[in-house]
């Protein structure tokens, strides 16, 4: 099963899809360019944010992981 190799340059090497590529281009510019204001002022609220976040799904990590299965041989009161 031989597949013919394509000939020429692909679609987007053509004229119409290098238009296509500097149409996006110069829309993901000016979106970015225009909502940066936005996401910059939103910035210090989004770090304020992500504080209790970080300790609301980080909670319980490294507390009990390593007691599995260790018994220190004391009776009743072995937990310090």
């Amino acid at each position: 099963m031989n597949q013919p190799e394509p000939r020429g340059p692909t679609w987007l090497w053509s004229r119409s899809g290098l238009v296509l590529i500097g149409f996006l281009a110069i829309a993901a510019f000016l979106l970015i360019w225009e909502h940066a204001a936005h996401v910059l002022g939103a910035l210090p609220y989004l770090l304020l944010l992500a504080c209790p976040l970080m300790h609301w799904f980080h909670r319980g990590h490294g507390r009990g992981h390593g007691g599995h299965g260790r018994h220190d041989g004391g009776g009743a009161g072995g937990d310090r």
